[in-house]
């Protein structure tokens, strides 16, 4: 019987990663370093986990792709950030944790590309507005306002959610990123991406996943999450 890559979530924690490292003062704020080597560089993947923004979701899911990334060459960070339900996290403090945790990794790596799944691509691709940072979103919440999910108002204190914290409100960002996104993902439907990469005008690239749900690009035994891994790996121009 093929996997549900829904068991990427569940799946036995990977080994532990090199190094945790701490980017501010509160307790979540944390990030665990895979390093690579020196096969490409100085060069650094910043992963961002989904789960609705909810505390109840965590790094440890997310490990697994940051596993398969740097056997494939590329340096991740895999941060955490808090989240609803945590003292300080939901808007904006959940955002203001990863734009403190770019900052930070920026001072491990001369090249950066920000890596983030369903809410994390979310925070991600504002991020990426930001801070002028190359992006790739997997299955991302590109237009909040129009997620059909109460994650959305837990999260913003408010529906519809205010025009900054919307990526699809930020466009154009000026610079050109990548948008991956299963065409039959029944958690962040595909619609988000597809919207989003209209009303980029071309700036963001879209790759779509035909058939595939909303894990199967972090999932490592899915053959998705090969092609998420090639792409990262151009984005940071990977030998």
């Amino acid at each position: 019987m093929p996997r549900d890559s829904f068991e990427v979530t569940t799946d036995p924690p990977p080994p532990p990663a090199d190094e945790r490292l701490v980017y501010g003062p509160e307790p979540l704020q944390f990030g665990d370093l895979r390093r690579a080597g020196d096969r490409n560089g100085h060069s650094l993947a910043v992963v961002l986990h989904g789960g609705s923004w909810k505390s109840t979701y965590n790094l440890i899911h997310l490990a697994h792709l940051c596993i398969a990334l740097r056997d494939l060459g590329v340096a991740t960070f895999n941060v955490e950030y808090r989240r609803a339900g945590d003292p300080g996290g939901g808007w904006p403090g959940s955002f203001d944790d990863v734009l403190h945790a770019v900052e930070f990794a920026r001072g491990l790596a001369s090249r950066l590309v920000v890596v983030g799944h369903s809410a994390g691509g979310h925070l991600g691709l504002l991020a990426a507005a930001r801070l002028k940072v190359p992006v790739v979103a997997l299955a991302p919440v590109a237009d909040p306002a129009t997620w059909d999910n109460p994650a959305v108002e837990a999260f913003f204190g408010r529906r519809p959610p205010p025009p900054e914290g919307s990526p699809l409100a930020q466009l154009p960002l000026g610079f050109s990123h990548v948008v991956m996104h299963g065409t039959e993902d029944s958690v962040v439907p595909f619609e988000q991406a597809a919207r989003y990469a209209e009303a980029s005008r071309g700036e963001a690239e879209i790759v779509p996943f035909p058939g595939a749900g909303h894990f199967e690009p972090i999932d490592p035994l899915a053959p998705e999450s090969a092609v998420v891994c090639g792409v990262v790996r151009r984005v940071l121009g990977a030998r």
